[in-house]
């Protein structure tokens, strides 16, 4: 063979593994995807959220009088026995100094009492010798009836006299008293600490004893410290830990699917078995709740009972955080699918099936659906193999083939 013949011929073969190459490189290869399938089986759904425990009877056992309160020496944690238990003490309140308007217009209080004082004494002296006259007119007057001078008319007359002046006699000294105390008041607005007796606060003396209303466990100390208070001032907070249920706040849309007696499972509590619980009740009251975002939401308290025997749950207590599974809906037998599967086209929910290497879009109907599958009610039999998590790769026809798991 002539070297131009062989110079050709090694050309020509050069080229057609050239153009074989460009070929091989730019011939379109399936896309790689994973499969999941439709399968029968049950399906939970469920609401989900957090939650905090709480005793379900908290007692704040407030200051009944304003005084001087000692120093609350009880701890939290500590029992607490209905009736026995002292909480705290309270020390009557010492007279508060007065200032020159004021011991003033105490000092002209005084003297008004004292002036009506003086008038109510002059009265019941007028009123003592009004009787004293109406008296000896009466003893005249039944002298002059037995001799036949006068009428019977005019003794009555006389009588009458002697029991009005009585009567008239009592009203005033019954004023005179009125008045005597008037001015113990007004004198007692006088009273500069320390300068009565009765009124010295001394660490021997505690005018009120508050005790505990119920047996349990003390869950905070509200005003520990020595000081004032005021009547009313919360003082300690009392419960029995071992009455507990989880008070979770639902977003509205969510609660009006919840219903009383419905399973709840309380995950993440820190231990390491789930807990089981219910529903006890759904509030039928909203509220305005601002989440983390600034977003004003309507939030639904749900109350949730433990069910699993105390011992599974003691080591919770007041104000724990856990996170709560309710469940709003149950089906057995569904055909199902991971929720990662369906995507919208449209208006409508589709899914990628897997038919003879090729991904072929179909349009199906969804029913209920949790956080990780869904019901599909109908386009789908048990068995299909659809793509799970599509990318924009996958379309209509593309040849597709399942990706190693490994």
């Amino acid at each position: 063979m002539s070297p131009k013949w062989r110079r050709g011929m090694i050309a020509g073969v050069c080229g057609v593994l050239l153009a074989g190459g460009l070929v091989y490189a730019f011939w379109p290869r399936p896309v790689p995807v994973d499969l999941g399938e439709a399968s029968r089986g049950s399906l939970r759904v469920t609401v989900d959220d957090e939650g905090r425990t709480r005793v379900k009877e908290v007692y704040v056992v407030s200051a009944p009088v304003a005084g001087h309160a000692r120093r609350i020496e009880i701890h939290v944690g500590d029992e607490v026995v209905t009736g026995e238990t002292v909480l705290a003490e309270i020390q009557e309140p010492e007279p508060t100094f007065l200032d020159v308007r004021s011991k003033r217009q105490a000092q002209a209080e005084v003297k008004a009492a004292e002036a009506a004082k003086t008038f109510a004494e002059a009265e019941v002296e007028r009123a003592r010798a009004e009787i004293e006259f109406a008296r000896t007119e009466l003893e005249r007057a039944r002298l002059l009836a037995a001799r036949g001078n006068i009428s019977q008319r005019a003794l009555d007359n006389a009588e009458l006299e002697v029991k009005i002046h009585t009567t008239a006699v009592a009203t005033t000294e019954a004023s005179l008293r009125v008045r005597e105390f008037e001015l113990e008041t007004a004198r007692a607005a006088l009273i500069e600490p320390g300068e009565d007796g009765a009124f010295a606060a001394t660490e021997s003396k505690c005018c009120v004893e508050v005790r505990a209303p119920v047996s349990g466990r003390v869950l905070r100390v509200l005003h520990e410290s020595e000081g004032v208070v005021a009547a009313g001032t919360p003082l300690v907070e009392i419960g029995d830990p071992r009455e507990l249920e989880v008070e979770v706040d639902l977003l509205s849309s969510d609660a009006v699917n919840v219903v009383e007696g419905a399973e709840v499972e309380i995950v993440r509590w820190g231990g390491g078995e789930m807990l089981a619980g219910r529903v006890r009740r759904v509030e039928p009251y909203g509220f305005t709740k601002v989440s983390a975002l600034g977003i004003e939401e309507q939030r639904v308290n749900v109350i949730i009972d433990f069910t699993d025997p105390p011992e599974n749950w003691r080591p919770l207590g007041h104000g724990y955080r856990v996170e709560t599974r309710i469940v709003v809906w149950r089906g057995d037998d569904v055909l199902k699918l991971p929720l990662s599967a369906l995507f919208r086209d449209g208006g409508a929910w589709a899914v990628f099936v897997l038919d003879d290497g090729r991904a072929r879009l179909r349009h199906v109907g969804v029913g209920r659906m949790n956080s990780v599958e869904a019901q599909i009610l109908d386009g789908l039999d048990e068995g299909e193999q659809v793509v799970l998590y599509p990318s924009d790769r996958v379309f209509d026809d593309v040849r597709i083939i399942a990706r190693p798991r490994g």
